[in-house]
């Protein structure tokens, strides 16, 4: 197992008595991210809202982290991330927030500590641009939007 890598997190006035971003499991990608709401937030359906962390980062030169929603909150309330993932750059300072919607059929409360949101740090690779005046050629082509698996058999029917 590689070394963690270490990053400075503040805590904010509002996120005290709140856990830090941690991992749900000892394989889990994403770091819970809780509500630090002073009060409750209830969301209509189609409502959004900017909930706090009361969490800042300074993430080292060369990663992100991004925020993404919780699947136990899309599939059982219709809650997921507007700006999905939201980035967090090396350089941003701020009080991380996440961008709540409410897409479910019913009003939704976020109360204090509850997860909203996990976060992923990873590297970033820095692109060069290489201005062409065509593309080399492949197999698909300029096929997009759904054309792969078009015309083709399934396996079952090819007799394969």
């Amino acid at each position: 197992m590689t070394a963690a890598l270490k990053v400075t997190l503040q805590r904010l006035a509002h996120a005290a008595g709140l856990p830090l971003p941690d991992y749900a499991s000892a394989e889990a990608a994403g770091m819970d991210l809780v509500a630090a709401v002073t009060a409750p937030v209830t969301l209509a359906p189609g409502e959004r809202a900017l909930v706090p962390t009361g969490l800042a980062v300074a993430l080292p030169p060369g990663y992100e982290a991004q925020v993404r929603p919780r699947s136990g909150l899309a599939l059982k309330h219709g809650i997921t991330l507007l700006n999905s993932p939201g980035t967090i750059d090396a350089d941003y300072r701020g009080e991380i927030g996440v961008i709540l919607v409410n897409l479910g059929q019913a009003p939704f409360t976020v109360e204090r500590g509850l997860r909203i949101a996990q976060m992923v740090v990873a590297p970033v690779t820095r692109v060069a641009w290489v201005e062409a005046q065509a593309l080399p050629d492949t197999a698909r082509g300029t096929g997009g939007f759904g054309s792969t698996g078009v015309g083709s058999k399934p396996a079952a029917a090819t007799g394969r």
